[in-house]
């Protein structure tokens, strides 16, 4: 059964220059499954949560391109934070966790790369239905 261990932080490359630093992404290098969408969450007010849901089958790539936001992550078992600062830093989150935007900086913005498009069915919105689907009591 996928765990919180399966998340991770990957290092993106950072080139730097003088001009400006530049970051890039490619699939199957960096990105362990193929891109099937690309979205981005942008101009969250204060206070508010994205998020909130798992997916039965889909996979997400989460990276800050601007500001801050926190990514919690839940197994059902454990739970952790991860706070995604750096347009260099990239968050993979499997299939059947738990995940919840919070704590959006002015101007943040939220590069998300999926597995598969856009399914309503692949979504898990209720928690206790999150927790039946991992057969936890």
């Amino acid at each position: 059964m996928i765990s919180i261990q399966d998340c991770r932080l990957i290092d993106l490359p950072k080139i730097h220059d003088p001009r400006g630093n530049l970051t890039f992404i490619e699939s199957g290098e960096h990105v362990p499954f193929e891109i099937e969408r690309a979205f981005w969450i942008y101009d969250v007010p204060g206070g508010t949560a994205r998020g909130g849901h798992a997916y039965r089958t889909g996979q997400e790539f989460i990276v800050a391109l601007s500001g801050s936001f926190d990514v919690m992550l839940d197994d059902g078992s454990h739970r952790v934070r991860y706070t995604l600062n750096r347009s260099y830093h990239a968050l993979l989150v499997p299939n059947l966790i738990w995940r919840e935007m919070i704590n959006f900086s002015t101007n943040a913005v939220a590069l998300v790369l999926a597995s598969c498009p856009y399914m309503a069915d692949d979504y898990v919105r209720d928690y206790r239905d999150f927790l039946r689907l991992r057969d936890v009591p």
